[in-house]
């Protein structure tokens, strides 16, 4: 992929990794990353692309969070920190022909940041909204997005993301698009933790 290509929504797809409850109690932006990783899981459905999660050891870190749970009623189960280890998932990518994937969840620098760059290595382009993904610590944060883009991976926002999937303001789903960002209000801001 070149690294001025545009990410379509034509051959993109989603990937909403471990946002489970236990770990999003810890991200001083958890209301954000969750609101975030909801309109884009919206905005994927509305447009086609192929959507997954994944749960990170869910027999100790229960589900994935209720906002998002009822969004993707199936969810694979993981124990390594990528998920690429997942065969179906790599499966279904290359069966798909997907050519990159927009990730979001938790955390920022552990199954994020090594998710992208499995993913890079397996050829795929990949796309990290930095309002969609998070980290305990802000310097974890920080840094994973720093190293990631050093990697070829492409920083955005959720607001772009969208848009850049839609590409076109005539097509049927822009009106449901447009929606998901003009009614967006973001969460105040939480007090304590850290990114």
């Amino acid at each position: 992929m070149r690294l001025n290509e545009r990410l379509s929504g034509r051959h993109g797809a989603l990937l909403i990794v471990d946002m489970q409850e236990k770990l999003l109690a810890q991200m001083r932006y958890r209301d954000l990353i969750v609101a975030n990783s909801a309109r884009l899981v919206r905005g994927a459905q509305q447009l086609g692309l192929a959507v997954w999660a994944t749960e990170q050891y869910p027999e100790g870190l229960g589900p994935t969070t209720a906002e998002l749970a009822m969004l993707i009623p199936e969810r694979a189960p993981k124990t390594t920190f990528h998920c690429c280890t997942i065969p179906q998932l790599v499966e279904q990518l290359y069966g798909r022909q997907i050519r990159h994937v927009t990730l979001a969840g938790v955390e920022a620098h552990v199954c994020v940041a090594q998710t992208a760059l499995e993913l890079l290595g397996l050829g795929f382009g990949v796309q990290v909204p930095a309002d969609a993904v998070a980290s305990r610590s802000k310097m974890d944060w920080e840094f994973a997005l720093r190293r990631l883009e050093q990697a070829g991976v492409v920083l955005s926002t959720t607001e772009a993301v969208l848009f850049e999937w839609t590409e076109r303001s005539d097509r049927p789903e822009f009106k449901a698009i447009s929606e998901l960002v003009k009614s967006f209000v973001p969460p105040p801001k939480q007090k304590g933790g850290h990114h």
